[in-house]
């Protein structure tokens, strides 16, 4: 189970890093943790997988970022964007992270990351090139009706199915007939 840090869990100092990460790993009961960033956390992903805590990168867009980054928009397509998230890729892999998230990059981008480095890659919006796949539950199950990203196919529309669930049960509470 690989647990995604919270934002500002580690950014601040390598001691809260290794606090935050240490927690999540005996309390939170993960077995890794995942960072978001590139060359500017690399020296805590080092400091982290040197005290034996396995950590999965997590470049391209990067959600705890994403008013940093103008929104939930694809990362990397100018060429100097392109190489800066191929550089944080190449950093994250040479300070010790044993996989990474490639998330909403061009499908070029994500296939010469992928091919470039000896760890593996796992896409979100980021096209077919990627060692692995991973979706968000909410999106893949159709759970939230007012966002879907471009990249999401609906694999289940359950959302209805829990509004109308969770409204039967108000609706019983509501009027005594539960709990009976």
């Amino acid at each position: 189970m690989v647990l995604d840090m919270p934002f500002l869990s580690y950014q601040a100092s390598k001691q809260d890093a290794i606090k935050h990460a240490g927690l999540a790993l005996k309390k939170g009961k993960a077995e890794s943790i995942k960072l978001e960033g590139g060359v500017e956390i690399a020296e805590i992903v080092k400091t982290l997988t040197a005290l034996g805590i396995p950590v999965m990168g997590h470049v391209g867009l990067k959600p705890q970022h994403v008013h940093a980054m103008g929104g939930f928009k694809i990362q990397g397509k100018t060429p100097v964007a392109a190489k800066k998230i191929l550089q944080d890729a190449i950093a994250l892999q040479a300070a010790g992270a044993y996989g990474l998230v490639l998330e909403g990059i061009p499908h070029v981008l994500a296939k010469k990351i992928t091919k470039t480095l000896k760890i593996p890659t796992i896409g979100i919006g980021s096209g077919p090139h990627c060692d692995g796949q991973v979706l968000v539950c909410y999106d893949l199950l159709g759970m939230n009706p007012d966002f879907t990203p471009s990249f999401v196919k609906q694999f289940a529309k359950i959302g209805p199915a829990i509004k109308t669930g969770v409204s039967k049960f108000v609706k019983e509470v509501k009027s005594g007939v539960f709990p009976s």
